[in-house]
């Protein structure tokens, strides 16, 4: 029966509920008590309900009408979605803004970030995805990113734009107990070869680009969050970010490794970046501006 059943009809419901009278809805709303009376018989009418007790002085909602009015909720809130979308997009703004997020990003900006645009384009649909390692760059050749946070190694590709946000400090740490961690002289590659090293990994492509790898063992992760699991747990070393690491370094639940003649970058950049022929619309251009300022100061 949805081809008989109205907004206005749910308006109705829903001011009934809110006001706790048919003459109070009819003055929230401007129309006539026999106006709203009349809406309300049609609704259960065409739906085969009985919304309200009708026995008292008041009448009240029913078991399944105080369950509709819900939905009529629900629906109300999803049409005016509706609207605002269609009203944002005729004005110039993005349908939906999706973004990638690489998992080495520091968590605070960002989210900083996101309530401020949230607050700006309250309406604005906003998709978020963390990927693992390469992730995020193939979401938005893929076109199903306008903008990512994110690595891009072993540097930018020449047909996104990218500017620099941040670098990331990455340290190689082991628990106190690890062989690697119990050498008392600096560690050189041949001592982590026969290790197990825990990295950071491409779910795709695990050939693609990789950072600082130095053993033959490899333990392959997409989340960070279980890699430090792993990385407590003592199966193995690893590069973490410092701002994850700090507190567990200071409570002596990991130890720095000094590793001798490490070819690996200590700091790996953070970008900004999307594809240069698909250039970001108001939104995404307002939430990188947000985060410059966040993290570069202008």
């Amino acid at each position: 029966m949805i081809r008989n059943l109205s907004l206005d009809q749910l308006r109705v419901l829903v001011a009934i509920a809110d006001t706790g009278s048919f003459s109070a809805a009819g003055r929230r709303i401007g129309r006539a008590q026999s106006a709203i009376s009349q809406a309300v018989a049609g609704l259960e009418a065409t739906q085969g309900v009985q919304l309200f007790d009708r026995s008292g002085h008041r009448p009240r909602l029913t078991e399944i009408g105080r369950l509709l009015v819900e939905q009529a909720r629900m629906v109300l809130a999803s049409a005016a979605r509706f609207e605002a979308v269609a009203a944002n997009t005729r004005a110039g703004l993005e349908p939906e803004l999706a973004l990638a997020i690489d998992p080495l990003v520091p968590s605070g900006p960002l989210i900083e970030s996101l309530r401020a645009l949230r607050d700006t384009y309250p309406d604005l649909p906003v998709s978020f995805s963390t990927e693992g390692l390469g992730g995020a760059e193939r979401r938005l050749r893929q076109g199903s990113a306008a903008l990512a946070i994110c690595l891009l190694l072993p540097a930018p590709p020449d047909d996104i734009a990218a500017l620099p946000l941040l670098s990331v400090k990455l340290v190689p740490v082991a628990v106190p107990d690890h062989l690697l961690a119990r050498l008392d002289r600096p560690i050189t590659r041949a001592d982590l070869e026969p290790h197990i090293q825990l990295v950071l990994s491409d779910p795709v492509d695990t050939t693609g680009p990789a950072y600082g790898l130095a053993s033959a063992r490899l333990w392959r992760f997409v989340d960070l969050q279980r890699r430090l699991d792993m990385l407590l747990a003592g199966f193995g070393w690893c590069r973490m970010p410092e701002h994850l690491i700090v507190q567990l370094l200071a409570e002596g639940r990991l130890v720095r490794l000094e590793i001798a003649d490490d070819g690996a970058r200590e700091d790996l950049t953070i970008y900004a970046a999307h594809m240069r022929d698909r250039p970001l619309g108001p939104a995404g251009r307002w939430l990188l501006d947000d985060l410059k300022l966040r993290l570069i100061g202008s």
